[in-house]
């Protein structure tokens, strides 16, 4: 049997449990027997819930028009450029390693899926980019 005591609004209550069962308790306050139902099991939990809104646009491919001339590299992810395998008046293939990104510990190889001549590279060694920030672009 636990025992309390309260005071409250400058009343002084001594309260006893009896007994508890699931949902149900019996206890006596200032020697007056209660029997009291609660309504739900308030569970608890030690280890808290992250809440995280959902993204506003899910990325994207890489979508290349073989048909157009001009053919802007975009970053997929936010990283940092490791090495950039190109420079202004390359003629590149097919599956070609432009440059290689590191995101979220992992380094990214990012090749070309047309053939051209790369006409301007906007990333050098160790700068960091966001998705969707333009790299390299092909005629």
């Amino acid at each position: 049997m636990k025992s309390f005591k309260f005071k409250i609004h400058d009343n002084n209550y001594k309260v006893n449990l009896l007994s508890h069962e699931g949902n149900n308790i019996e206890l006596e306050v200032n020697g007056t027997k209660y029997e009291v139902k609660l309504k739900e099991d308030i569970k608890t939990t030690k280890t808290p819930t992250l809440v995280r809104s959902a993204s506003k646009r899910p990325v994207e491919p890489l979508k290349v028009n073989p048909s157009s001339k001009k053919t802007k590299i975009l970053a997929p992810i936010p990283g940092t450029i490791l090495a950039v395998d190109v420079k202004v008046g390359d003629k590149v293939k097919v599956g070609d390693r432009l440059l290689q990104l590191e995101a979220m510990k992992m380094e990214n190889n990012i090749t070309s899926e047309k053939e051209g001549t790369v006409t301007a590279v906007h990333v050098t060694v160790n700068q960091n980019v966001l998705q969707n920030d333009p790299m390299i672009e092909l005629e």
